[in-house]
């Protein structure tokens, strides 16, 4: 057991802790962790501290701080965590079933902090939310970004509130019956403020697409490891979270013989059975392989569910009909009926963008849907374009609903990013604010430079470090109630009802679900419900016999005779007939 100031520093020679101003010496013990010889502030009380390493003048933060309060070069600061949490009543949140709601906290509200993103529960409450996940709020350099150039992995960032802040919004969720998701970072450190390696062998040699690689299987990785699961631990233990969302999981390098991944659902299981509440993990991965999800006893890592990038591919393509670079192979109707009906479409099939054989199959028969999280839009697939253009700007509202309709009806995990449930009319693009002029311009040249191969127009792509970029991203509220935002947004709340009250569309059997594609019309069975898309430009009859509406998009539907007139881009939920009295 280590105390509060103890340090793993197998690097240096000589280590000094640097409290208020005051140098104390420290002791290297035989696994290269560091104790102070002398007496320091044990009272609990917020103590600025770092460390000296060897001879150099310049303390360092704590590579586990709790907080930075003037950035990441600056000195830690103890957290009291005196924090007098309200939550006792709360048992957790399960993911099978679940809504989940993807937010940035800069840009979710004008202030841009937890605090004020707890006035806007109730919002999320309305459209059928059951879990909230936070983009990174780990410390990183300057005042916003996206939260992935985190290099304090154990502190909150100061201008989102820190980490009472941070408390507070768990606090206020629970509340109110919401589960909380926070997305963590551990392939890869930020740019900046990154100090780790002065202190041991935190990397190694390599690099993903992000950063150099992290030290999970070479010389003192065991520290490494521990220095991840510690992490894990303390957003579920200290900050009361009910899941994490583990970013880009296919970019963790580990040749080790049980896996990181594995060995975060062993920690993780055990914490959840200690504290008797569910804990999830979710994972990002485009590698389109289930082991990841499979249990431990099959061989698998373990953990509860992964993304599935290739629904978004296939809606996004059904409706919109963009088919450049990774949505060619989806341009086929037949992609959304077979994602659908098999989890993924590139299953060991083909991938023309990446020239080769990617996936492997679903074990449809054992895997329960709900592993499998999806969107129609994510901060990912709406930031990553050039200008980070939400489907609202390319869409009709019928398409929109469509949207809404096959990720609330479908048979995965929803997930909904923020504003999309209003069609909100603000993008949401890649925006850094690198106090070193160097790395923001190497930040906005490479990302003007990355679409100029692409295509597009220099001029046309937002430069990062521009702080308007960040600002013309933040969601407008006033929006909600207004024109053809009020219109999808009843959508949202309709479905979401739908979900609450029917079965079918939770069920978590491959079985259950059945598609046909004829021509542009796409049909989804649920059970006895029926999913209709008219992804076409012209009005479509159809016969299904004698049904009822459960729902439509904006412009409605016609069902006379068992025959249904579904109008271009309108789609509906059709339930078996319903007697009264």
């Amino acid at each position: 057991m280590h105390g509060p100031y103890d340090v793993w520093a197998p690097r240096p020679e000589r280590v000094r802790l640097l409290v208020d101003g005051e140098p104390v010496e420290m002791t290297r013990g035989d696994d290269g962790w560091w104790t102070p010889s002398g007496p320091v502030p044990t009272d609990g009380t917020a103590v600025d501290y770092g460390y000296l390493l060897d001879d150099d003048p310049d303390p360092r933060p704590d590579p586990r701080s709790r907080r930075q309060p003037d950035g990441v070069h600056g000195l830690s600061r103890r957290d009291p965590t005196t924090y007098e949490w309200q939550d006792d009543a709360w048992t957790g949140r399960q993911l099978a079933g679940s809504v989940i709601y993807e937010l940035h906290v800069g840009t979710f509200t004008p202030d841009g902090t937890l605090d004020s993103a707890i006035d806007k529960l109730d919002h999320l409450l309305d459209i059928g939310v059951d879990l909230v996940e936070v983009m990174p709020v780990n410390a990183f350099n300057g005042t916003h970004n996206w939260g992935y150039d985190g290099v304090a992995w154990f502190a909150v960032h100061e201008q989102y509130g820190g980490p009472d802040a941070y408390r507070r919004f768990v606090d206020a969720c629970h509340a109110k019956g919401l589960g909380v998701v926070q997305d963590v970072v551990h392939n890869h450190f930020g740019p900046s403020g990154n100090y780790l390696p002065l202190f041991g062998p935190y990397l190694k040699p390599g690099r993903n697409t992000w950063g150099d690689l992290i030290n999970l299987d070479g010389e003192g990785s065991a520290q490494v490891r521990r220095y991840i699961l510690d992490n894990v631990r303390m957003w579920f233990e200290d900050f009361h979270v009910d899941a994490l969302r583990l970013d880009a999981v296919h970019a963790l390098s580990d040749t080790s013989e049980v896996h990181l991944l594995e060995e975060m659902a062993i920690e993780t299981a055990a914490l959840s059975a200690h504290l008797r509440r569910p804990l999830t993990l979710i994972a990002e991965s485009d590698l389109n392989d289930t082991r990841l999800v499979r249990p431990r006893e099959a061989g698998g890592h373990g953990l509860d569910a992964q993304w599935s990038d290739d629904f978004h591919h296939a809606v996004h393509v059904a409706l919109s009909g963009e088919t450049a670079g990774y949505y060619a192979d989806f341009e086929p109707l037949e992609a959304l009926a077979k994602v659908c009906e098999r989890g993924f479409f590139h299953d060991g099939t083909y991938s023309s963008f990446r020239e080769r054989d990617h996936g492997a199959p679903v074990d449809t028969a054992t895997m329960p849907t709900w592993r499998l999280v999806v969107t129609n839009q994510n901060h990912d697939q709406i930031g990553n374009r050039a200008r980070g253009d939400r489907l609202a700007e390319h869409l009709d509202d019928d398409q929109l609903a469509c949207a809404a309709l096959l990720t609330l009806a479908g048979p995965f995990t929803p997930m909904l990013f923020m504003g999309e449930e209003w069609a909100a009319s603000s993008p949401f693009q890649f925006f850094t604010s690198h106090p070193e002029p160097e790395l923001g311009k190497a930040t906005a040249d490479g990302r003007i430079a990355e679409f100029e191969r692409m295509g597009w127009d220099p001029a046309e792509v937002p430069d990062p470090q521009d702080p308007t970029t960040f600002t013309r991203s933040q969601l407008d509220w006033d929006e909600l109630g207004q024109g053809r935002h009020a219109v999808v947004l009843d959508c949202y709340r309709r479905l979401a009802r739908l979900r609450r009250e029917l079965p079918q569309l939770t069920d978590p059997s491959f079985g259950s679900v059945s598609c046909t594609v004829e021509d542009r019309l796409f049909t989804m069975r649920r059970g006895d419900l029926l999913v209709v898309v008219n992804a076409g430009e012209t009005d479509v009859t159809v016969g299904v016999g004698e049904r009822d509406v459960l729902f439509a998009t904006p412009s409605g539907v016609e069902l006379r005779d068992g025959e249904l007139a579904v109008p271009r881009h309108g789609g509906t939920i059709l339930g078996p007939v319903t007697t009264s009295g």
